[in-house]
């Protein structure tokens, strides 16, 4: 393993974002083409026939005006198309749509927590693009499905401001939750609609110039860049100590193997002899327009967490999990709004731990359940207020999940009210004593952890339903007596 305390890490990040539009970026296709039949999602547009012309998607440009907004970038007046070209088979007219010098929002930020500090990560620009098409490469042959080429597709670009894969892997893992919160991408790069190139060199501590830089691509998950951007920094520096000349380069990610491979030389801007694409007219963005966009725009995740911590009380970790969702984050707000603030903390325990599980079992948001707030907040209220005891509560809660019914209906169809009453409660702690009397005898000659085994006895007979406090009282009580 070579020493990497004498050098400092430079990471930059190109994360590629799929939009949620219903028709791809210049024609109207369907953008639904993960199962479809390969080529079937076609026109002569965006198989670049010739003759055929563009039209931008107008729900495209928006969703990267709400993005950038939200990375707090500049957006400017006027904005434009550019063509990059390139000859690669996948890119059907030889070119593709993008934006150069002109994107639609740059000179942003996004804030990442690493090790307990928060470190802002400059965002170059935000621009936008189509998708090309998709290679399949065979045994001595390749195939091209042309689905995926004009899908919307946004480029995030961020400042060389990471000094680690720690850094990186959090800076993917929020701006996927962002874009997800405002409703712009899925994020899924299992299915390739988020997708980030690396650029990473290394540099001796203390020098201002930056080293041979290298972009590393083929990366689908986070754990992958993570070990990508591990592995690259290992190399570099054993190279560099080995009095190698590291060169800029492309190399592709091998996960089974756990190494990157060179591929290509790495590219300039002017290999891809950009100019203004003149199939289409330039965007103005205006105050009107961009006003518009604004007013759409949802609490953003940082500022809705920074508000259930001052305003509600909830713990930073806590308060986290739940602005992690969109969906969740506003299911809890009606919680709030339903029952008051001083549910808050309440709801927050269930919501982060049983209700969490049952979605993630599942792999949905809470949108799509049966669970409902009003419901919650009665669940959270039943708890709190000691009707129903904490194993009886994941009765309860499994059963409003599965059903959507009203907590009180299955308290009192299960039988699930907690026992408070001391009569009720004695005959079942004489019966435990009698049963147990090893664990009377260790009580009696000072063992007092033994009341705990007791009481879990008791709780085990009324299959939950006894109040663990009053059971505890009322067992010293029958002990001490005898």
């Amino acid at each position: 393993m070579a020493d990497l305390s004498n050098y400092e890490t430079v990471i930059g990040l190109e994360v590629h974002a799929q939009l949620l539009t219903q028709s791809k970026m210049f024609c109207s296709c369907s953008t639904d083409y993960q199962e479809a039949p390969p080529n079937t999602r076609v026109c002569p547009v965006c198989l670049g026939m010739p003759g055929s012309l563009p039209v931008a998607n107008t729900q495209a440009i928006e969703f990267v005006m709400r993005t950038a907004l939200a990375l707090h970038c500049k957006l400017p007046e006027h904005t434009r198309f550019d063509r990059k070209n390139y000859f690669y088979p996948d890119l059907m007219k030889g070119y593709q749509i993008s934006q150069y010098d002109a994107p639609i929002g740059y000179g942003g930020y996004l804030d990442i927590e690493v090790g307990g500090k928060t470190k802002r990560v400059g965002v170059t620009r935000v621009h936008l693009e189509e998708d090309v098409a998709k290679s399949f490469h065979m045994d001595g042959y390749s195939l091209i499905d042309v689905n995926r080429s004009g899908i919307p597709l946004m480029e995030t670009v961020s400042e060389p401001d990471m000094r680690s894969p720690e850094e990186a892997r959090e800076y993917l893992v929020r701006l996927r939750e962002l874009l997800r919160y405002i409703g712009v991408s899925t994020g899924n790069m299992e299915e390739g609609s988020f997708r980030c190139d690396a650029n990473i060199s290394v540099r001796p501590i203390g020098s201002c110039e930056f080293g041979a830089k290298v972009e590393v691509k083929n990366m689908n998950s986070f754990r992958g860049v993570y070990r990508a951007l591990q592995y690259e920094q290992q190399r570099q520096v054993t190279a560099l100590e080995n009095g190698e000349k590291l060169r800029q380069e492309t190399r592709g990610w091998l996960d089974g193997e756990g190494v990157t491979v060179a591929q290509r030389s790495k590219e300039y801007a002017q290999d891809y002899r950009y100019f203004p694409e003149p199939d289409l007219p330039p965007l103005v963005l205006d105050a009107a327009w961009t006003g518009a966009i604004k007013a759409t725009m949802p609490e953003l995740p940082d500022v809705r967490k920074a508000r259930y911590a001052n305003e509600l009380g909830l713990s930073p970790q806590d308060a986290a999990v739940i602005v992690s969702s969109r969906a969740m984050a506003e299911f809890f707000d009606s919680c709030v709004a339903a029952a008051g603030r001083e549910s808050a903390t309440s709801v927050c325990h269930w919501l982060i731990g049983d209700v969490s599980r049952l979605l993630n079992a599942e792999g949905v948001e809470i949108c799509d359940c049966l669970l409902t707030p009003e419901h919650m907040v009665e669940f959270a209220t039943l708890n709190s207020d000691g009707t129903i005891s904490g194993p009886a509560a994941k009765t309860v809660l499994d059963e409003m999940y599965a059903s959507g019914r009203k907590p009180s209906v299955i308290v009192e169809e299960k039988n699930l009210g907690q026992i408070s009453g001391s009569d009720e409660l004695v005959g079942i702690i004489k019966q435990v004593i009698e049963s147990n009397p090893k664990a009377v005898a260790d009580f009696r000659a000072g063992k007092e952890q033994s009341i705990t085994f007791l009481t879990g006895q008791v709780m085990r007979l009324t299959r939950g339903r006894a109040n663990p406090g009053i059971t505890r009282e009322l067992l010293i009580q029958q002990l001490q007596q005898e």
